[in-house]
């Protein structure tokens, strides 16, 4: 069993659909020139650079990392690596150059498949990736950096008597090294079977069917769509700055190819939300908005909800790089039904749980638990640490046994992965989500969740986000909100800020959840990930304010 497989099926069945549609140059009035490549030619494309590997060396199980921009190659590189036998490392440059480094040493690659820069950067520092032998140079270059370039690598490839390896579904494809918000990233191990039913429950969850468009503002998502005989438009924009992205080269895409689904983070929906809304638009051709990362404001449900048509929905599913998908909401029944509760403090109702998944909700602990006959289950209600069991779930970090075992929790012959998020069940078995657990902070009053306070304070007009942070010793911390408000309403003079500080005062003073709340601090822009550009850094605005609060 190979996740390679899927796509050589979707051939088999729409053969000369297009696979790929890729934004490859401008005109001089800027309209976009595509390019596109059907199911077949994919297919084929793969197969052979997949044999190109094999021939120049590359075995089953070698660690090859993929940093390639989103494109085609990027694509099919993907496929013939897990074709081959091998194993696709994926790492977020824009996680900065020390991180990413640290995740290269970690994993010891066997080779790059890598655009000039990166090669560039391996050859620097030869000290670093000694076992790298396998390396192939994607795009154009004066120089070869000792690499083999893909056109030699299809020239390798060209013979039909090369075999490919047969995979088991528990063999690794994957090592996918997490956005690093609350830590250092760390690889998680994917196996062919994951991705396999990752993408079945995608697929039956949203009734995604053959023959849909599909833009995903996450490159890695296009890998479910030719799987699902999806076609993808790459869109027009720098995925590690979705927040960034030129809502005019959205609407184009969408026009051009009547895409019928498109996913983003929040960030990226905000930006294409408030371009509806100035312009009186309409998606109209979208069956489906899908957006992760980081529960959807309000303010972004109601102007992508207003955009669609009756028929259609923003869903957000909710999961992790090590556990994804686990549970589903769609905009409509957010605002209907489960905004009101947040509103006051419920927390962000992510929805029901997927078919085949499991939730428990468990007493909140910070060490290792070795089986689950040692957690406390809790009750509908009860605020308490996630915890997930399905097909679905990584069953380790490469190379990282104590981070493994502080992740996960053995149920038998099963295990149980920790989420590292505090929610609970509702009556209606709906999954609520409260925040990161080590985001939790321990006033002298009680634990307060940082998405539960945070929503009642962001009912303010001016208010665009807020972050609760700590400050101080476990069980002692003093709580303080920190507010980046809307564009043009950031508070000027000492007058002015006390004016809004006073009003938000006023707001936390009339919940029992943030009543302790006494200290309000303005930040022009939060600090957030790099790959959805919307979980907020709160240990680095945590340092950032206790300076504040000792200089005051």
């Amino acid at each position: 069993m190979n996740i390679a497989d899927r796509l050589t099926q979707s051939a088999a069945i729409v053969p000369e659909q297009a696979a790929v549609i890729f934004p490859h140059s401008r005109d001089l009035l800027g309209r976009i020139a595509w390019t596109r490549i059907s199911f077949r030619r994919l297919d084929e494309y793969v197969t052979q650079l997949a044999r190109g590997l094999i021939s120049s060396g590359v075995k089953r199980g070698d660690r090859l990392v993929l940093m390639v921009r989103p494109s085609i190659e990027f694509i099919a590189l993907t496929f013939a690596v897990f074709r081959a036998g091998a194993v696709c490392v994926l790492v977020d440059p824009g996680m900065g150059r020390s991180s990413m480094l640290s995740c290269l040493d970690e994993t010891d690659p066997d080779g790059f498949l890598a655009i000039p820069q990166v090669h560039l950067l391996r050859r620097l520092m030869p000290w670093r990736f000694r076992n790298a032998r396998h390396n192939v140079i994607v795009g154009r270059s004066l120089l070869r950096f000792g690499c083999t370039d893909l056109q030699e690598l299809l020239r390798l490839g060209a013979s039909n008597t090369i075999l490919l390896p047969n995979m088991k579904p528990d063999d690794m494809a994957a090592i996918i090294f997490t956005s690093g918000s609350t830590g250092p990233p760390k690889g998680v191990v994917y196996e062919h079977a994951m991705f396999d039913q990752q993408v079945d429950l995608i697929r039956q969850r949203y009734g995604i069917s053959p023959g849909e468009t599909d833009l995903p503002g996450f490159p890695l998502f296009a890998l479910f769509n030719l799987a699902m005989q999806v076609t993808t438009v790459v869109p027009d924009m720098d995925p590690a700055r979705p927040a960034d992205v030129d809502p005019q080269m959205v609407f184009a895409a969408f026009e051009d190819h009547s895409v019928t689904q498109a996913y983003g983070s929040p960030a990226m929906w905000n930006r294409v939300g408030r371009a509806c809304a100035a312009e009186n638009r309409r998606l109209p051709q979208l069956n489906r908005v899908l957006s992760a990362g980081a529960p959807v404001p309000l303010h972004v449900l109601r102007r992508m909800t207003s955009a669609l048509n009756d028929s259609a929905d923003l869903f957000t599913p909710y999961g992790a790089t090590e556990c994804l998908p686990v549970a589903s909401i769609g905009g409509r029944e957010v605002l209907e039904q489960t905004a009101v509760l947040s509103a006051r403090g419920a927390g962000t109702c992510v929805g029901q749980v997927f078919a085949g998944v499991e939730v428990r909700i468990i007493a909140a602990t910070d060490g290792v638990i070795e089986d689950i006959d040692r957690t406390q289950r809790l009750s509908a209600g009860e605020i308490g640490e996630i915890i997930v069991r399905g097909p679905m779930a990584t069953r380790e970090y490469f190379r990282r046994p104590e981070a493994t075992a502080r992740a996960k929790i053995r149920d038998g012959d099963t295990f149980w992965h920790r989420m590292g998020d505090v929610g609970y069940l509702d009556a209606q078995e709906r999954l609520w989500f409260c925040g990161r657990q080590a985001h939790i902070v321990h006033s002298p009053h009680g634990p307060m969740y940082s998405v539960c306070c945070e929503a009642i304070l962001d009912e303010h007009p001016r208010v665009f986000r807020s972050a609760l942070v700590g400050i101080g010793q476990h069980g002692v911390q003093r709580p303080v909100l920190i507010v980046e408000p809307e564009e043009g309403c950031f508070p000027e003079g000492a007058a002015e800020k006390q004016a809004f500080s006073n009003e938000l005062l006023e707001l936390a003073a009339a919940s029992e959840l943030t009543r302790h709340i006494t200290t309000i601090l303005f930040h022009h822009s939060f600090p957030v990930d790099t790959r959805h550009n919307v979980k907020i850094r709160r240990e680095q605005l945590a340092v950032w304010a206790a300076g504040r609060v000792q200089d005051s």
